[in-house]
């Protein structure tokens, strides 16, 4: 029987982690002859494979086993591909999205179908970020996609609505950004996007090293393209976070001053320099510690990094000004 629900997952090498996304499929309260799973493997990884195939395998002795497939991606070109190779191979008229990181809700497929009953083209749901009551700084930022608008982790749209937008635009090939674009294209196009808090996917903080927030600062130069494809949208629902981006600005130029100032032997300049940049750093640390653990190794790993980000961020901001050919702050 054909599905009227397909739910795209792209993974890429972490089959443990989609080995819990899957339970989470297993769990659902619908009728498993009514949906599918669809896996597009970025890493066309065996692993990955023969766990699909293994969760295959042990439901078809269920009375209703769980529908899912495996594809595998010849070459990387990032989640936005995976998952147009999934639209492409899904054989439901609703594709649902999650990530293999996250763990859907029982009900997440039967509360999403109650929002197109009601007329929805594209469902929103609410995305929980579970954290200690003293995060570290990386898990409380983690925890702003709690308060994203729309998250590709956990979204539904309506077949005729993904064709209308052209699907998901590849030259996002990281995870980020991609989904504001096709919030944006849908906007554009007049889709009727419903938000439901009860559409819930829950996406724990994975552990990480403590300078994957260095390693992050890349994904800044897709906001360029973000705003180069749409400037009215970017300006007005992209968060600004208090200010963040000024701050590293202000840091990154005041440095550059006191530096060029010490060449010149200007030396007032260059001590009113570094007065500034000491100044501005030292407020980014206590943001960034505000609120968050007190262990003495989460306040040097803050202390460090925050020297280096201001420099990374800015660095990828412009590096993408220049690749996209535009200018936006």
């Amino acid at each position: 029987m054909k599905p009227l629900v397909s739910v795209v997952i792209p993974t890429y090498r972490r089959p443990e982690l989609l080995g819990r996304c899957l339970e989470a499929m297993k769990r659902q309260r619908y009728a498993r002859t009514q949906f599918e799973v669809v896996v597009v493997d970025d890493g066309n990884d065996a692993e990955t494979r023969a766990l699909v195939e293994a969760v295959a395998e042990e439901t078809r002795r269920d009375k209703e086993p769980l529908q899912v497939r495996y594809l595998g991606q010849p070459v990387r070109r990032g989640p936005a591909a995976a998952r147009n190779r999934g639209c492409r191979e899904a054989r439901g008229w609703i594709v649902g999205f999650t990530d293999d990181d996250c763990i859907p809700a029982e009900d997440w497929i039967l509360n999403a179908l109650d929002a197109f009953v009601e007329g929805a083209d594209v469902v929103s749901g609410k995305l929980k970020v579970p954290i200690s009551e003293r995060p570290t700084d990386y898990e409380r930022t983690a925890a702003f996609m709690e308060s994203a608008e729309f998250v590709t982790a956990n979204c539904f749209c309506l077949r005729s609505a993904l064709e209308q937008v052209g699907g998901f635009e590849e030259s996002f090939d990281i995870a980020w950004r991609e989904d504001s674009d096709f919030q944006f294209k849908c906007i554009k196009c007049a889709l009727r996007i419903v938000r439901r808090n009860d559409v819930q996917v829950e996406h724990p903080v994975r552990p990480t090293a403590w300078w994957a927030c260095l390693k992050d600062e890349q994904k800044n130069r897709y906001d360029a393209l973000l705003y180069k494809r749409h400037p009215d949208l970017f300006r007005e629902r992209i968060p600004t976070y208090g200010g963040l981006v000024t701050i590293y600005y202000v840091i990154v130029l005041s440095f550059l001053l006191a530096m060029l100032a010490t060449l010149a032997e200007l030396e007032y300049i260059a001590f009113y320099g570094m007065m500034l940049w000491s100044a501005f750093t030292l407020v980014l640390i206590i943001r960034r510690l505000w609120g968050t653990t007190r262990s003495l190794s989460h306040l040097v790993q803050v202390m460090i990094t925050s020297l280096v980000t201001p420099f990374l961020s800015v660095y990828w901001r412009l590096y993408g000004a220049f690749k996209y050919r535009t200018f936006y702050w």
